[in-house]
């Protein structure tokens, strides 16, 4: 089963699986979404602010939950 970037993006960013997301960043197709995680990341390592690291994280999840919104479903799961 193919799993979509946007839900491997949530979960290694839910898990803190920082080098899992940072590979995700350098393959998936998804330009905005390549950004979004490396701004986090930059924010995550390097910044001093604690806010700035809060205000990157919460703007990655909001695209990845706004993209996951839009993405077609790409499996069905029968009961």
């Amino acid at each position: 089963m193919d799993v979509p970037d946007y839900d491997k993006a949530l979960y290694y960013t839910l898990w803190g699986q920082w080098d899992d997301l940072l590979v995700l960043m350098v393959r998936t197709e998804d330009d905005l979404l390549s950004k979004k995680i490396q701004t986090f990341l930059n924010a995550y390592h390097f910044a001093t602010d604690q806010q700035r690291v809060i205000n990157s994280h919460e703007a990655l999840l909001c695209y990845v939950d706004h993209a996951m919104k839009h993405a077609p479903a790409t499996f069905v799961i029968e009961v």
